[in-house]
């Protein structure tokens, strides 16, 4: 009897980075599973992974712990189990305005999407990721790391994603690896729910800032995403890799 394919869970994996992730992964001939709440940008996947033998879509939201067990025991029963879990599901706006106006049901949408999200699926996905000897991968961002003005609840909750990942794999070794990738300027203007026939139009001077040289691409990030969980990395757990094209360590000083 054949090996089956390795399965790959994507949450928020219906555009952007995670939509490069999934596009990815299928290439390889992994299975992919993506949950999302955005019930548009699911149908859109429909028409564009047309692999349905090894794609799983479900809506849901992975800040609500029954729809995460219920996603969670759906896509395990139709792999036969789950090799990696991406979380990268996350609310992508940093700017809430001045803290002193920032509302606390703000604050705690962004805390309970992009790290408490992130803490649920790894609740419910490790018994299966055990039997697998597999991995996590959190999505954090270069913001956890340094700051624009009024993005207290988005840094505190990339932030602490980091955190949570090095946790986990001190509590999950040997069985299972956490890491995370922090990206910094990426382009996810042609992998939307409905992206333009022509990508998004950067200047020369959106690229040429970047010590690499341009802007990034989801490609970059799930090229990372794919070492990290390759058996190449076995020795690699509790880490936080910035995929930034230079930028985190640019020195900038207005002139």
């Amino acid at each position: 009897m054949a090996k089956q394919s390795p399965v790959i869970l994507i949450t928020g994996g219906a555009q952007g980075i995670g939509k490069g992730i999934a596009a990815h992964f299928l290439d390889k001939g992994w299975r992919v599973v993506i949950c999302d709440q955005n019930s548009e940008a699911i149908s859109a996947c429909r028409q564009d992974f047309r692999d349905p033998d090894n794609l799983l879509l479900i809506t849901m939201d992975v800040s609500r712990e029954p729809e995460v067990t219920s996603a969670v025991e759906e896509a395990a029963r139709w792999g036969e189990g789950l090799d990696v879990l991406v979380n990268n599901a996350g609310l992508a706006d940093p700017d809430t305005g001045p803290i002193e106006l920032l509302e606390l049901d703000q604050w705690q949408r962004r805390i309970d999407v992009n790290l408490t999200g992130a803490f649920l699926m790894a609740k419910h996905t490790v018994p299966h990721l055990r039997q697998r000897r597999g991995s996590i991968v959190n999505m954090a961002s270069t913001r956890a790391l340094q700051s624009e003005p009024h993005s207290e609840a988005y840094a505190a909750s990339k932030g602490g994603l980091i955190a949570l990942t090095h946790a986990l794999a001190m509590s999950l070794g040997p069985d299972v690896r956490a890491n995370s990738i922090s990206p910094g300027w990426i382009d996810v203007s042609a992998w939307q729910a409905h992206a333009p026939s022509e990508p998004q139009s950067l200047s020369t001077s959106d690229h040429e800032q970047h010590p690499s040289g341009r802007v990034g691409k989801p490609e970059d990030v799930a090229a990372m995403v794919a070492y990290l969980v390759s058996p190449e990395a076995r020795f690699v757990t509790g880490q936080n890799f910035v995929i930034d094209g230079g930028m985190t360590r640019k020195m900038i000083y207005e002139d």
